[in-house]
């Protein structure tokens, strides 16, 4: 089974980028071309137009997990019992909510500035359950919700299976007031499209050691150098591959399948012309979204890993994908499915991002937990105003709460991680 993305078929590959050979100096060098070193790069740009920026990416330009998640702009996440009103934990989440509607109202100004079609939908999406003790306190939750300035309707029986399709799920509440959805590999690729001409892009141009050199810092590929006396280290999950050690970030293993187009009078009276979006109230459990041209996608596994899934688990991920919508949507067989594919997603232990200035012109980001689409396009931003030397009160907030938590060392963590998400994916097996 080949791992091909269906949003990245969707979208069209971009023209390949040269490799980098011989020697470059620049500015600023941003290690990592997704959402965050993109991002960075238009940062940089608008303030610094004089100087030039590199940028290296280690496999193909805005194609890795950048295009590869579900497309989730998280403004507003659900709260915990302890991030409730009333609770220990709600200013932290007042704290997080601020961050959040930043980093989506940072989306959109991406996506304006740079004429972005990437088929945006502002209607917001659903935390929904299908066993009812999965989202329980609901007033509490819409109270909650409505404290940070989020907009929350409550759904359940016959109003909620007519409104997405399905019988599957008991309960949920639909929030906006800054969610939204879009297609993550056409938004990627507007933002790489966009790159002012300052910007000189390459790619397969893995850096094999980043060292100080003078008042700067060297990086090395297999081919070639670049001299900078400031880095931007945007990988996320792979931070340690330039050398930034202890950044508490690891990566998790996603994968998704998007189906064909269900023109069948079935599946148009079903779902019409509509789009939405679902995330599970519980880690381990499903993200389904209705896509334009009646398209459905399911991500229901979660995975720690140290490498990348074959073709014969891609396959039985895909026979769990398939499991997943034919319970929401009996009907649905294996010929639907068009895509399946892997993605990463950069966590942390505490939830809360690793942000922070390494030495001397150095600086380093990772850890968007499962929000990459907002946090990412964000943390770009966020992380030249740090190197630069600027303050913003949305970067306060940010370095406020960049705890990431601590890790052990392997293969103890590689032990607690691997049976904390199987934990996890057992007591959400229900929503899966």
């Amino acid at each position: 089974m080949n791992n091909h993305c269906g949003w990245i078929a969707q979208a069209g590959e971009l023209p390949a980028r040269a490799q980098l050979v011989g020697t470059q100096r620049a500015d600023w060098l941003i290690i990592g071309g997704g959402i965050t070193g993109l991002s960075a790069a238009h940062t940089l740009a608008r303030r610094f137009p004089q100087q030039r920026i590199v940028l290296l990416e280690r496999q193909r330009i805005a194609q890795g997990a950048s295009a590869r998640n579900s497309g989730f702009v998280v403004a507003h996440e659900l709260p915990s019992p302890a991030e409730r009103l009333g609770q220990p934990g709600h200013g932290a989440y007042q704290v997080a909510s601020r961050i959040g509607v930043s980093a989506a109202q940072e989306v959109r100004q991406r996506i304006a500035e740079l004429g972005i079609d990437c088929e945006l939908n502002d209607d917001g999406y659903h935390f929904a359950a299908h066993r009812p003790e999965h989202l329980e306190d609901i007033d509490n939750i819409l109270a909650s919700l409505a404290s940070v300035g989020a907009t929350a309707r409550y759904f359940e029986g016959a109003a909620l299976e007519q409104r997405l399709g399905s019988a599957f799920y008991a309960r949920a509440i639909h929030c906006t007031g800054g969610n939204a959805l879009l297609q993550p590999a056409r938004y990627v690729r507007g933002l790489a499209e966009g790159l002012p001409a300052s910007v000189d892009v390459y790619e397969q141009s893995a850096v094999t050691d980043l060292s100080r050199s003078g008042q700067g810092w060297t990086a090395r590929t297999a081919q070639g150098e670049v001299h900078a006396p400031q880095v931007l280290v945007c990988l996320g999950a792979f931070i340690a591959r330039a050398g930034v050690r202890n950044s508490g970030a690891f990566p998790l293993e996603l994968s998704a399948s998007i189906t064909r187009p269900l023109d069948e009078p079935r599946w148009q009276s079903l779902f019409g012309e509509r789009q939405w979006g679902v995330l599970a109230p519980l880690p381990g459990g499903g993200t389904v979204r209705l896509l334009p041209g009646r398209r459905l996608l399911i991500r229901n596994t979660v995975e720690y890993r140290h490498r990348d899934l074959g073709a014969g688990a891609l396959a039985e991920r895909q026979r769990r994908h398939l499991a997943g919508l034919q319970k929401r949507f009996p009907g649905i067989v294996a010929d639907d499915i068009a895509y399946t594919w892997t993605g990463h997603l950069s966590g942390t232990r505490s939830g809360e991002p690793y942000f922070a200035r390494v030495d001397r012109g150095l600086h380093a980001v990772a850890g968007c937990n499962g929000s990459g689409v907002a946090r990412g396009t964000l943390w770009g931003r966020l992380l030249v105003e740090m190197a630069a030397g600027d303050s913003s009160p949305v970067l306060a907030d940010v370095l406020a709460q960049a705890s990431p938590g601590y890790l052990p060392p392997s293969p103890f963590f590689d032990i607690g991680a691997s049976l904390r998400m199987a934990w996890e994916v057992r007591r959400a097996r229900a929503e899966a």
